[in-house]
């Protein structure tokens, strides 16, 4: 088995190529799309009072945890013929694996993303208050002082994208050359009994996601040491 996900691996297949660079557009494109909402939004709920507050907190913890098939079958009553946005004929396309991994990723996160900005404010609401700085240039201060810990949040919304299965197999159909991912084609080989290209897509999704975790190690250890 080893032997054949080898042979795979090196035998510069076209298909396996395109199967790993649509698996990285999509789950990179869903974590941006994700990050850009869910970054702002946590910042606020950290830096806002308001009656309710404590239950969207709860909730956002909560939906940390989705389960993937039910947010596959919620966008894919969207995208459908008779959903709201079926016009826009975004079902089985790259497209609604994208939005359907940016919806399972985004409450990690602003749940993170949350949690950081709340812990710095409680460290600097004394200073920024006697400094009279604007809502508006403390959130974007705190965010730059906690943009090496956002990245790691933002990172673990990547780690679910990729690894992500039912939610992209359901809106995208796993149509060959066209919405197959490397998480997709990993369950079709196996179905099929083919473990060594099974084998040969996990083990290459594993070095893609350690290598990018690697790069931004690298990165963040880099400012801290400049910083000192």
């Amino acid at each position: 088995m080893l032997r054949a996900a080898l042979d795979f691996v090196l035998s510069g297949d076209a298909t396996l190529g395109a199967i790993v660079r649509l698996s990285l557009v999509v789950s990179l494109s869903a974590t941006c799309l994700a990050a850009l909402v869910s970054v702002p939004f946590g910042a606020w709920l950290a830096l806002t009072e308001f009656r309710g507050r404590t239950v969207v907190v709860v909730l956002l913890n909560s939906l940390m945890g989705l389960p993937p098939v039910v947010v596959g079958l919620a966008v894919y009553v969207l995208l459908s013929r008779a959903g709201p946005l079926g016009s826009w004929g975004l079902l089985f396309t790259p497209q609604a694996m994208i939005l359907a991994q940016a919806v399972l990723v985004s409450p990690i996160i602003g749940a993170l993303t949350r949690q950081t900005i709340e812990d710095l404010w409680v460290e600097y609401r004394d200073e920024f208050a006697a400094a009279e700085v604007r809502p508006f240039a403390s959130v974007r201060a705190l965010i730059w002082d906690g943009r090496l810990s956002l990245i790691t949040a933002v990172l673990a919304g990547f780690g679910r994208a990729t690894g992500e299965v039912g939610a992209v197999i359901i809106v995208g159909g796993n149509i060959a050359g066209f919405t197959r991912t490397m998480t997709t084609a990993i369950a079709l080989e196996t179905s099929k009994g083919d473990l060594g290209r099974a084998t040969a897509l996990g083990v290459m999704l594993i070095a893609i996601v350690a290598g990018i975790n690697a790069v931004v190690w690298t990165i963040r250890r880099t400012t801290r040491s400049d910083a000192a």
